[in-house]
């Protein structure tokens, strides 16, 4: 329908491409790593954000409990105040600890679609090995050679 529609009217050096796996091009060639890049990406990003709000509600908490006269030693908006001092301070120490997580968390995510490939075939060597490694990063793990 794109051939037919008033969009190359409008736009005459539009076009319609499809991408699809297994081409010659870079994009085709790094494709899969794209997508991993874009999963690590998302995981150390929605990591950075969680961590940041958990600090920010804690420098709030801690402004209020530090305080020795509550009213007045309390800043006028605490969450503001201590979301400026986590950026200012903590920024650096939230990112790592963001990469660290996100890191564990690709590892498990491709573990448990290997596991996933790996459940129906008869291959012994690569479900001992998905046993052993998986206990490493899945705490719920009940491992048959503990």
């Amino acid at each position: 329908t794109f051939n037919t529609s008033n969009v190359t009217k409008l736009c005459p050096d539009a076009q319609c491409l499809f991408a699809f796996y297994g081409g010659e091009t870079a994009y085709h060639k790094y494709l899969i790593i794209l997508q991993f890049f874009n999963v690590f990406m998302f995981f150390w990003l929605a990591n950075f954000v969680i961590a940041l709000g958990q600090v920010t509600l804690a420098g709030a908490f801690a402004s209020y409990y530090w305080a020795f006269k509550k009213p007045n030693d309390m800043p006028a908006f605490p969450l503001f105040s201590a979301f400026s001092r986590a950026l200012r301070y903590h920024t650096g120490s939230l990112a790592f600890g963001s990469l660290i997580l996100a890191i564990v968390q690709v590892i498990r995510v491709t573990l448990e679609y290997l596991d996933h490939r790996l459940k129906g075939t008869k291959a012994e060597m690569a479900n001992e090995w998905m046993n052993e490694v998986g206990c490493c990063f899945f705490p719920w793990c009940q491992s048959s050679w503990l």
